[in-house]
């Protein structure tokens, strides 16, 4: 039985929602064992993840009030969170943070660990950390100068201003930001776009953008070839070019 999480799926999409409203969804102990075990147990059907936030915002970040957290800080970056970031990067299906409200400290980061992120015009990114007294962590000094660059990242996190979702579409920090009452039509339309996609190939895409900061371009390269090589010998490859020669839309299975 989840406690800090709810999991639904329908149609290949399956939804996690962060479900402590009344902490403003803030990541303890709990939730994060739970949305790194959803996201690494994924069932056969899902295609496409949407993580996403209950009331009023995404993510407040690390709970304060989380009764030895704040004991070791670099045991519990290290024991748990982590895993439950790599379990988003490495998720078999695409995620897509859909950001309803406020995404502040790891709660921003555990957002920008997505594959795509969405975002009410209403929501904002605030690295928070220096309100308090700590370093960015969660990944966010990882994503976010690669997202924005370093002068931007800097003055993220060094002023700990929040930043309009309208603002992070604007720097390339996110992928858009939408109308609030269009949030969800807008992440179920790209969901159901990607579940019903070439999931393998999503797979290696991932792959390899995220390859292509850490090599040259001949590894590069020879990586795509690899990936390519890959997907030319996949069913659905062989769907999407029938598809093309008949004219129809084509039919994935992932394969």
């Amino acid at each position: 039985m989840l406690e800090t999480i709810e999991v639904t799926t329908d149609n290949g999409v399956m939804r996690v929602v962060l479900n402590r409203p009344e902490r403003m969804n803030a990541l303890n102990r709990t939730m994060r064992a739970e949305l790194t075990g959803a996201l690494r147990d994924l069932p056969d059907e899902v295609r496409c993840v949407v993580l996403t936030g209950a009331g009023r915002g995404f993510c407040s970040g690390q709970d304060l009030t989380d009764a030895g957290a704040a004991l070791d800080l670099e045991a519990t970056l290290r024991d748990e969170y982590e895993p439950m970031l790599h379990a988003v990067r490495d998720c078999r299906a695409p995620v897509i943070a859909a950001v309803n409200g406020v995404a502040a400290g790891a709660g921003a980061n555990l957002a920008l660990a997505a594959d795509i992120v969405i975002a009410a015009e209403s929501a904002s990114f605030i690295q928070a950390f220096t309100r308090i007294g700590l370093v960015p962590d969660a990944g966010g000094t990882w994503f976010i100068p690669r997202q924005v660059g370093a002068a931007r990242a800097m003055g993220m996190m060094l002023l700990a201003e929040p930043v309009p979702a309208r603002q992070a579409a604007d720097w390339g920090l996110i992928w858009e930001a939408v109308p609030d009452a269009r949030l969800e039509e807008v992440v179920a339309a790209r969901a159901a776009q990607l579940a019903a996609g070439p999931t393998g190939c999503y797979r290696a895409i991932r792959e390899a953008l995220a390859a292509a900061f850490q090599q040259d371009l001949a590894a590069q390269l020879a990586l795509e070839a690899r990936l390519q090589g890959a997907a030319g010998r996949g069913a659905d490859f062989r769907e999407g070019v029938a598809a093309f020669l008949e004219k129809r839309q084509p039919r994935f299975t992932g394969r």
